[in-house]
């Protein structure tokens, strides 16, 4: 197993950790990371997570611009300034801190969703409505695909 997959959720418990599913503690072994980053989702109300791959992802991006531009430091403040490291206790669970409550709107509940090299955080009720809205978009952008296809006519 070599990739976040699949969707789990798991109920938080009165000192505020949750258990990271199994086979997402497997992946992150199989990878050797030691230190789970967290950010924002800039699009969703989401924690993305992952290890060193997430961070190198956004330095990557950052290399290619300009270090005193605008869109450089508002990148460079994102993803160091706006992050935080998760830590796993001895029974593999994070704490579900004021940092990701507040992006999420977690209480008692929490979504982890597979995304390849990464995962995410979310309210599980939030995730299910944002879950059910994608199924529809992408069934309409294949029928709309299938259509075009359809009507493109094939020399005889």
């Amino acid at each position: 197993m070599d990739r976040f997959l699949s969707s789990y959720v798991h109920n938080i418990d009165a000192k505020g950790r949750v258990s990271v599913p199994s086979p997402f503690r497997q992946v992150i072994a199989s990878r050797g990371i030691v230190e789970l980053f967290a950010m924002r989702s800039l699009s969703q109300p989401a924690i993305d997570v992952g290890g060193p791959e997430l961070m190198a992802h956004y330095e990557v991006q950052m290399e290619a611009m300009d270090p005193f531009s605008d869109l450089y430091q508002e990148m460079a403040i994102y993803a160091y300034g706006d992050g935080a490291y998760l830590k796993f206790d001895t029974e593999g669970r994070i704490l579900m801190t004021d940092f990701i409550r507040s992006h999420t709107g977690i209480t008692d509940r929490v979504a982890f969703v597979g995304v390849k090299h990464s995962f995410q955080l979310w309210e599980p009720d939030a995730f299910e409505a944002f879950r059910g809205a994608l199924r529809e978009k992408l069934r309409q952008r294949l029928t709309r695909g299938r259509g075009a296809l359809a009507s493109v006519e094939t020399p005889e």
